[in-house]
C-alpha cells in the first residue's frame, strides 16, 4: 500500500473517545475536504475523500457527535482521477452542521479559516486539526531527498491555520502557493516522523522510518564507492604522471644515475599505475612506501638540477594534460 493511503488507512481507524478532539477533526475534515452548496434555497455540505474508511469514519462522527444523517455518494474514477471517491453528503442538517462545526459564523457568513474554538484548543485539538486536513487532502512521499508530507488548503487563510496548529505542537510547517494553490508543506524527515507521531499514525511511521533507514544506508554506501572510485583514480591518474617525470629523468641524466635510483625509476616506469606501496612490494628486497617514494624523489631532483644546467625542459615537460584528466 502506497505510504499515503496507508498513513490515512491508520487514522481512519484510530479511535477518539474525547469529544472536542472529535470535533476539532470534522470540522477540519470539512474544511479541507469539503464546501457549502446552496441547493434548492438550502445549504448543503459536501466533503470528498479518497478512502471508504475515511468517509465512513466522517459519517459516524457526524451521527454521533452532532446527531445529523449523512450519506455516502461513491464517484468513480475517470480521466487523471485514477479510483473511486467517496462524497459525504448533509443535506437535512447541512446548515445546521455548518454552524456547529465552523463552516458558517454567527452571521451565516463562511469561515475562511478555521473555528476559533478549535484554533485556539488544547495539543489534542490541535493535532485532531492536523489529523482531519491529512484526511482530507494530505500526502506523504518516500522518504529521501525530496521526502515531503503536504496537505492542499482551500485557501490562505486555512493553510495559516493549520501553520499554527503545527506550531502548538512545537512543529514547523510552512505555508507556500504552487500554481495557485495554497499548500502546507513539510520536509524534514525528523519534523516528518513527529508529526506522524503527533497524529496517530504509529504503524505508518514504523514503514516509512524502516524505508528512510534503508534510503540513508544506500546513500552512505554509493557516497563511499564514490569517493572510493575517486581516490582510486586520482592515485591511478598522480602514478601515470609520475611514470612520466621518472622516464624523462632517466633520458636526462643517461648513464650518470645511481644504482639504487635508477632502479627505484624503472620500477616506476615498468609499474605506471602501481602505488607507492605496491611498488615497495615488487621491489628485491621489497622496499617501504617511503623509502621507494623518497628514491624517486631524489631521482627528480637530480634530474631537474641537471636540465636546469643545461637548458633543457625538466621532468614536469613530459606530463601532458591527458595525464591529469583520464
Amino acid at each position: 500500500m502506497a505510504l499515503t493511503a496507508a498513513v490515512k488507512d491508520e487514522l481512519s481507524r484510530l479511535e477518539i473517545r474525547k469529544s472536542s478532539v472529535r470535533k476539532a477533526e470534522v470540522s477540519a475534515m470539512l474544511r479541507f475536504a469539503g464546501g457549502l452548496h446552496i441547493i434548492s434555497g438550502r445549504i448543503v455540505i459536501e466533503a470528498e475523500v479518497d478512502l471508504t474508511a475515511t468517509a465512513r469514519r466522517l459519517r459516524t462522527a457526524i451521527a454521533e457527535v452532532y446527531g445529523h444523517n449523512s450519506e455516502i455518494i461513491v464517484v468513480s474514477g475517470g480521466g487523471l482521477r485514477r479510483g473511486n471517491r467517496y462524497v459525504v453528503r448533509v443535506v437535512r442538517d447541512g446548515e445546521s452542521l455548518a454552524r456547529q462545526t465552523g463552516l458558517l459564523d454567527a452571521r451565516g457568513r463562511p469561515v475562511r479559516g478555521l473555528p476559533s474554538v478549535v484554533v485556539n484548543g488544547s495539543a489534542a485539538d490541535a493535532e485532531a486539526v492536523w489529523r482531519g486536513a491529512f484526511l482530507a487532502h494530505g500526502s506523504l512521499t518516500e522518504p529521501g531527498r525530496s521526502s515531503s508530507l503536504e496537505v492542499t488548503c482551500p485557501g490562505p487563510e486555512a493553510a495559516l491555520a493549520l501553520v499554527g496548529a503545527a506550531r502548538r505542537l512545537g512543529i514547523t510547517a510552512k505555508a507556500r502557493e504552487v500554481r495557485g494553490v495554497d499548500r502546507v508543506v513539510i520536509r524534514d524527515g525528523d519534523t516528518i516522523a513527529a508529526l506522524l507521531t503527533r497524529m496517530g499514525a504509529h504503524d505508518a511511521l514504523m514503514v516509512w522510518e524502516e524505508r528512510r533507514m534503508r534510503k540513508e544506508v544506500r546513500a552512505t554506501a554509493n557516497r563511499l564507492a564514490n569517493f572510493d572510485d575517486a581516490n582510486l583514480r586520482r592515485s591511478a591518474q598522480a602514478a601515470v604522471a609520475a611514470g612520466a617525470r621518472v622516464e624523462r629523468a632517466l633520458e636526462i641524466l643517461g648513464e650518470d644515475v645511481p644504482d639504487h635510483l635508477r632502479y627505484a625509476g624503472e620500477l616506476r616506469v615498468a609499474h605506471k599505475q602501481a602505488s607507492l606501496d605496491e611498488l615497495g612490494r615488487l621491489a628485491e628486497p621489497p622496499m617501504t612506501k617511503d623509502a621507494i617514494a623518497g628514491r624517486i624523489r631524489r631521482l627528480l631532483a637530480m634530474a631537474d638540477k641537471r636540465a636546469a644546467e643545461l637548458g633543457i625542459p625538466g621532468t614536469e615537460a613530459s606530463v601532458t594534460p591527458d595525464m591529469l584528466d583520464g
